[in-house]
This record gives structure tokens, C-alpha cells and sequence, in this order.
């Protein structure tokens, strides 16, 4: 199987209800845009919404951030790429680059983990075997890829 590394996951345009009074995306946007690209990448691993209506089970978010690299504007053309970073049996560690489809800059990293989930019990299991091994095969791909250096730093303000 070829594994785009990192590969993309979402491509959306920037909408005119989404720009604040600044003149720009809104932070709710780069964080739903983010969110519709996870839900893409879950489809992908076979752990979408199909999956959760056939089986009552599915992915909750842990934890995300984002780091707003530089701002998109309305119409701007959006791509959303998904780098696999870690997982394990019951979780999945992701780090999302949105980028301006047209032009190729970042605009903003959105780092996730997800916990797979039992929705009649509301605990955690383990992924399918095929959702495993599909990480698996993806996680080869992306083994070697950098994080960005923004993800290293320390969040707050520096001492």
C-alpha cells in the first residue's frame, strides 16, 4: 500500500461567515476545519461515523492544541494533512498541518490524541485489528517525518 507522508486528509475553503472582526479566520474555525479533518482521517481508519452507527463505538478527544502559524483569509483555499505520530491499542496521536491549498504555506498545526471507545459503556477498548494495522502501516510511513519545531517548544510564556 502507498502511504502519502503526511497525508492528506480535508480540503474545505475558507467561508465569509467564518472571518472575525479582525479580518481573519476565527480561532473556532481553525479548530472545526481541524476537527472535520480528523473526522476524514477516522473515515480513512475505518473509525468514522459508519462505524460508530454499525458498532456504538467510536473516538473521543483527549487532548488537541493548535499553533496559529500564520492567518488565512475568506475564500482562501484550505488542505488539510494528517502526520501519524504515536498510537497504541486505545489511543491515536495525530498532528494535523493546515495549510493554504493554493499557495503551499502553513497556516496552522492541530495536535490530537483520540481514545477509542465503547459508547453503551463510555469506556475505553481497543481499535479493530484492521483499524491496528492499518495504523501500523501508516505509522512505517511517517516514522521518519520531523515534527514541526513549534510542537517542541514549551507552551506559555517564556522566563
Amino acid at each position: 500500500m502507498n502511504i502519502d507522508a503526511p497525508m492528506t486528509v480535508h480540503r474545505e475553503t475558507v467561508r465569509p461567515d467564518w472571518i472575525d472582526y479582525n479580518g481573519h479566520m476565527n480561532v473556532a474555525f481553525y479548530l472545526m476545519a481541524a476537527d472535520h479533518a480528523m473526522d476524514a482521517f477516522g473515515e480513512h481508519l475505518g473509525v468514522g461515523k459508519s462505524y460508530m452507527e454499525a458498532t456504538n463505538k467510536s473516538t473521543f478527544a483527549l487532548d488537541t492544541r493548535i499553533i496559529f502559524v500564520r492567518e488565512l483569509v475568506v475564500n482562501a483555499p484550505l488542505r488539510v494533512t494528517a502526520q501519524l505520530v504515536a498510537y497504541d491499542a486505545k489511543r491515536i496521536h495525530v498532528c494535523l498541518a493546515l495549510m493554504h491549498d493554493g499557495e503551499g504555506w502553513l497556516s496552522a498545526l492541530s495536535e490530537w490524541v483520540l481514545v477509542h471507545v465503547d459508547l453503551g459503556l463510555r469506556r475505553s477498548e481497543a481499535m479493530p485489528d484492521t483499524t491496528l494495522s492499518m495504523l501500523e502501516d501508516i505509522m512505517a510511513a511517517h516514522k521518519d517525518l520531523p515534527r514541526h519545531e513549534a510542537l517542541m517548544r514549551p507552551f506559555g510564556l517564556a522566563k
